[in-house]
């Protein structure tokens, strides 16, 4: 008999981050503590078939995942139901630890299929998940909230001959412009713009990943902040870190983030001005509770030469690669990558605990109360 906590690790995806999931899934399950948890794992394919415990740990372990899928007993992936008989084929899983990063991960698909099984999940919700992967959606909300952000133009199908480059630059005072896809990831599909070519080409690009697309002003000399988010109704902030990336590159971009970041300088903790770390870190607790976030999440901010700082975006499943800051962060804060991993897993019991109590506790109207409620209106 054990008393380990069974968790079961479900990464990969069909977006554009499926390689930095599976390494994420790996940096998580090295540090978990085998003396605590049981762990079982799986891996959603490209295509979006669930793959089995055993069929994941080959992956896992160095096999071509290509060969793994052709070999694989799999339900048809055009068979709706096979990811909730897959998951459900191991038994008394206790949390699940979704980090797929990006489409399907993020924006509130897996959590709903695991809200369905009924089991803790580390993360934010189904609800929370949608508006935070959404970058439009998002700006409204901390814009009604007063959390200073960039401003921006929405282009969409509908709109998009209405905008060019000049008016643009007009509307938002900037001759630099940044064009990024509302629900995208990692960098993709992201363009600095400086002329009416340019605006066209990222148009093109940036609709290969979404039908809304932001144009936000930049900031001037900007300096790219990052602060790292753990709890549910009363969440914690870690220290600041900065990135400084080369100039030619001009941003933050994906070969920067994944492939080579030879060339990127990292401080962990960035000394900034007290009251300018005060008010990043106000402002990114203000953002996580508006957004009514839980678990983890990592808040982006550009300040500006002035030293004003801006909120960039937020991630609901940030990486936990070699170099992701989430972790890294809560390092220099005094939480190791271990104990990181054992407060979000209790953090997900926690939230599920309170969501079972509010539906006990919920008591639904009897016929005769519901025809009084009807007439009092």
């Amino acid at each position: 008999m054990t008393n380990k906590l069974h968790v079961a690790l479900i990464f990969g995806g069909d977006s554009s981050e499926h390689d930095v999931s599976k390494r994420s899934a790996h940096n998580i399950y090295d540090a978990m503590d085998q003396n605590k948890y049981d762990v079982s794992l799986f891996l959603v394919t490209r295509s979006g078939i669930i793959l089995s415990d055993a069929d994941s740990r080959k992956v896992f372990a160095g096999e071509s995942e290509e060969q793994v899928i052709a070999n694989a007993q799999q339900k048809p992936a055009d068979f709706p139901l096979a990811p909730i008989m897959e998951l459900n084929s191991v038994k008394k899983i206790d949390v699940f630890f979704p980090i797929i990063h990006g489409n399907l991960g993020e924006d509130g698909t897996i959590q709903g299929l695991l809200r369905l099984l009924k089991t803790p999940y580390v993360g934010s919700g189904t609800m929370a998940s949608a508006m935070a992967y959404d970058k439009d959606i998002t700006k409204k909300l901390l814009n009604e909230c007063g959390v200073r952000n960039t401003k921006y133009v929405l282009i969409t199908a509908a709109n998009r001959r209405q905008w060019d480059y000049q008016q643009l630059t007009e509307h938002l005072n900037s001759t630099t412009l940044f064009l990024k896809p509302a629900r995208q990831g990692s960098s993709i599909g992201i363009h600095q713009i400086n002329n009416q070519d340019q605006y066209e080409a990222g148009l093109e690009d940036a609709f290969r990943y979404d039908d809304k697309i932001l144009i936000e002003e930049a900031i001037e000399g900007p300096e790219e902040v990052e602060i790292s988010i753990l709890g549910n109704e009363h969440p914690q902030a870690s220290k600041l870190g900065a990135i400084k990336v080369p100039k030619d590159d001009g941003f933050y971009t994906y070969d920067n983030k994944f492939v080579d970041a030879s060339q990127v300088e990292f401080t962990i903790p960035v000394q900034l001005p007290d009251e300018v770390t005060a008010e990043i870190t106000e402002m990114a607790l203000k953002a996580y509770r508006e957004l009514e976030l839980k678990g983890m999440a990592r808040i982006d901010f550009l300040v500006s030469k002035n030293l004003t700082p801006y909120f960039g975006e937020v991630n609901t499943l940030p990486g936990f690669t070699n170099i992701s800051l989430y972790p890294q962060l809560w390092e220099a804060s005094g939480i190791s990558y271990s104990e990181l991993i054992d407060r979000l897993i209790q953090l997900a019991q926690d939230e599920f605990v309170r969501q079972q109590k509010l539906l006990h506790d919920f008591k639904p109207l009897k016929q005769g109360d519901q025809k009084k409620v009807y007439r009092s209106r």
